[in-house]
C-alpha cells in the first residue's frame, strides 16, 4: 500500500510574496472558479523545487572563463543586470556551472531565448523552467513567488516594471539567496548590484567572417558593488566554435 505524507509547510510557496502591500497594491483575485490541475501553478512549481541553502554556501559556481569577472563565483542575494549584443548568451553562460551542481534556472517573459543555444552552451536543461510574460498587474508577484524557490532568475520585462515591485524583490534577494537578472537595455527603477556589458562582438568564420559563422569575439566589462572603481574587464568567445562559452 502507498503511503502519503504531507509535505511540511517550509517547502510550499507562499500565498501572496508581496502581503504587505496595500490593497490596491496587488493583484486583483481571479474569483471562485478552480484551475484545471494539469499544469502546476507557478507557487506549485516553486514549492516542489525550492532548495535549502546554507549559510555558508554563498556563492554559486562559474565557468572558468567567466572567473576574471566573479572570482569567487556568483556572490547570492544579488541583483544584476546584463545588456548589450550578446546579453541573452552571457547570462546563460553565467549559469551553465551552476545548472551542472544541481541549481534550478528559472526565465520569465522572455520569448526570444534560444533553447537550442543555451543546450548548445552546456545548460542543464532538465532544470530550466520557462515563464511566459505575466500581466503587468501580477509581474512582481509572480517573480517573488520564484525568488528563493530558484537560484537563478531571469526577467525581460516588456512594461516599466514599478520601483516598489523592484525595492522588494533585490530585498527578498538578498534574504533568500537567489541571483536576480535583469535582461537588456530597458530601463529598471532601482539600483542593481552589479551591471554586465557585452561589447565590440565580432563573429568570425570562414573566408574573413563568409559562411557559416563559428564564433564571435566580445569584450564584457562588470561594474557595481564591491568591485574596483574601473571595474573588470574581460574578453570572452561568446559562443566559442564549439557553442560554449571560452576565453578569447
Amino acid at each position: 500500500m502507498t503511503a502519503y505524507h504531507r509535505l511540511p509547510a517550509s517547502l510550499l510557496a507562499e500565498p501572496d510574496p508581496f502581503d504587505d502591500l496595500e490593497v490596491d497594491g496587488r493583484a486583483e483575485p481571479t474569483g471562485g472558479l478552480s484551475r484545471p490541475r494539469s499544469v502546476p501553478t507557478v507557487g506549485e512549481v516553486a514549492g516542489r523545487i525550492r532548495p535549502t541553502v546554507l549559510a555558508v554556501d554563498r556563492t554559486l559556481p562559474v565557468l572558468p572563463a567567466l572567473a576574471g569577472l566573479f572570482p569567487g563565483g556568483l556572490r547570492r542575494g544579488t541583483t544584476i543586470g546584463v545588456s548589450g549584443m550578446g546579453a541573452r548568451s552571457l547570462a546563460m553562460a553565467l549559469m551553465v556551472r551552476a545548472t551542472a551542481a544541481g541549481s534550478w534556472v528559472a526565465v520569465v517573459g522572455d520569448p526570444d531565448l534560444g533553447l537550442a543555444a543555451a543546450a548548445g552552451q552546456g545548460l542543464k536543461m532538465e532544470r530550466l523552467v520557462i515563464v511566459d510574460a505575466p500581466d503587468p498587474t501580477g509581474w512582481g508577484p509572480v517573480v517573488a513567488t520564484l525568488v528563493g524557490a530558484f537560484d537563478l532568475i531571469v526577467v525581460a520585462p516588456r512594461h516599466r516594471v514599478g520601483a516598489v515591485d523592484v525595492r522588494r524583490l533585490a530585498a527578498r534577494c538578498r534574504e533568500r539567496g537567489s541571483v536576480l537578472f535583469h535582461l537588456g537595455d530597458g530601463p529598471w527603477p532601482g539600483r542593481l548590484d552589479l551591471r554586465l556589458v557585452v561589447d565590440g562582438a565580432i563573429w568570425d568564420g570562414p573566408d574573413a567572417g563568409h559562411g557559416r559563422l563559428c564564433s564571435r569575439r566580445t569584450v564584457v566589462t562588470a561594474s557595481g558593488r564591491g568591485m574596483e572603481s574601473t571595474g573588470r574587464r574581460t574578453e570572452l568567445l561568446l559562443p566559442g566554435p564549439d557553442g560554449t562559452t571560452s576565453g578569447a
